[in-house]
């Protein structure tokens, strides 16, 4: 990579990276923690949806008030906003 080349827009392995301009949005979902993995159980808690305790930005913020584990433990569902035009704008002669 030479010194005039933008290193912001290449990844580690050196091929350039694709970033990708859709909105993306997260939910993290029920419980998964399992609290009776040290009697060699499996018991959740029942927790439906993660409920941040603090404000964003707070370490508050990644405590569940429902059930008051880490978010990391929630199921992480990614929805990826589709603002893409489906229709074609192609034309055919024939």
């Amino acid at each position: 990579m030479g010194p005039q080349q933008d290193r912001s827009s290449s990844m580690a392995n050196g091929t350039a990276a694709a970033r990708s301009k859709e909105a993306k949005v997260v939910h993290y979902r029920e419980c998964q923690r399992n609290h009776a993995a040290s009697i060699g159980g499996h018991a959740v808690d029942g927790c439906r949806e993660f409920m941040a305790s603090g404000a964003v930005g707070t370490a508050a913020a990644l405590a569940c008030a429902a059930c008051g584990c880490h978010r990391s433990f929630h199921r992480r569902e990614v929805e990826a906003g589709d603002d893409r035009d489906c229709s074609s704008t192609s034309t055919t002669s024939g």
